[in-house]
């Protein structure tokens, strides 16, 4: 449960933490719709959670990484 709390009033927010997610960030909404036109990438995304955030399938980091590299991207993994 995550509490967001102004002055006035708090709200509660039901959330579902989940460890040992791939997360796709890009800089815009523009290029995670070209992603997302890719077959091949699109098969390994399982949702959208932003206009910038994809939500990478589980073991399908490898594959994610080396499309993106062939489309001509550099992505960095910032932990493994």
């Amino acid at each position: 449960m995550l509490i967001v709390s102004n002055k006035t009033s708090i709200a509660r927010i039901p959330v579902k933490l989940h460890r040992r997610v791939c997360l796709v960030l890009t800089e815009d909404g523009l290029l995670a719709e070209e992603i997302l036109a890719r077959k091949k990438l699109a098969s390994d995304i399982s949702g959208r959670l932003t206009n910038e955030v994809l939500l990478v399938r589980t073991g399908r980091l490898e594959s994610v990484v080396a499309e993106l590299q062939r489309m001509g991207h550099t992505p960095q993994v910032l932990q493994r």
